[in-house]
């Protein structure tokens, strides 16, 4: 295993100042981006544990409604690919609108289908009719997500979309395909484990907004949330 050199080193080695910058702004500014280099280094180890994990439970016989309203099974959403990723947004029939936090995820991977299913499958689920689900995302100008919704609630029940009193929950899922079998290779388990002031979260986050926020003064904040429309701006 190559040896690597110590963040604090690497970060002295690249840090140069921007225009006017203070000593003191430096210098903090030094001492973060080695913090940001362990960051990099944590995610990649947790990511190689990650892709290590030993076979999951083989899935149910689980069926879905595709756009054509046609039956088919989670195996089908793999197509060509041996990986499958899937999202259960929370936009039950109980619902008049999806939920904005689900469809703040939703917008940006819609963008990122078209290089991400070049390597593995890509499926949202939801509890709605398929029909339902595309008026939202042809009104959000979606083009390249596919929708499936669930046939009964056991799929949802099972991989945590939905709780025991009906309350839905967002759930992203992988899943594998060896030798015709399914099984499920992982799973977002983070909800429940935040720390004192934060909302349940990913880590990494995959929504890019919360990302982005986390670059600025203000961050994530404690008392906004995306919603599905704002006042038109001057």
């Amino acid at each position: 295993m190559t040896a690597l050199k110590p963040a604090a080193e690497l970060a002295a080695l690249v840090s140069q100042p921007y225009p006017n910058d203070s000593a003191e702004y430096r210098e903090a500014r030094t001492r973060l981006l080695a913090e940001e280099v362990e960051l990099r280094r944590h995610i990649e180890r947790v990511a190689e544990q990650r892709r290590a994990l030993p076979p999951g439970g083989e899935a149910g016989p689980y069926q879905f409604k595709d756009e054509n309203g046609q039956t088919v099974r989670l195996a089908d959403l793999f197509g060509k690919h041996d990986t499958l990723i899937t999202y259960f947004w929370m936009f039950g029939p109980q619902r008049e609108r999806p939920c904005p936090m689900c469809t703040a995820l939703l917008g940006p991977l819609d963008l990122t289908a078209v290089d991400l299913t070049q390597r593995v499958a890509l499926a949202v689920i939801g509890r709605s009719p398929v029909e339902r689900q595309l008026a939202f995302a042809r009104e959000r100008g979606w083009r390249h997500l596919k929708f499936y919704a669930t046939v009964g609630d056991d799929f949802s029940r099972d991989y945590r979309g939905l709780a025991p009193n009906g309350d839905e929950w967002p759930a992203m899922d992988v899943w594998v395909k060896r030798d015709g079998v399914v099984r499920h290779f992982w799973g977002g388990e983070m909800g429940g484990t935040q720390d004192p002031g934060q909302d349940p979260r990913g880590a990494p986050d995959p929504v890019p907004l919360w990302n982005l926020l986390d670059l600025t003064p203000g961050g994530r904040g404690s008392d906004w949330y995306p919603k599905l429309s704002y006042p038109a701006q001057a």
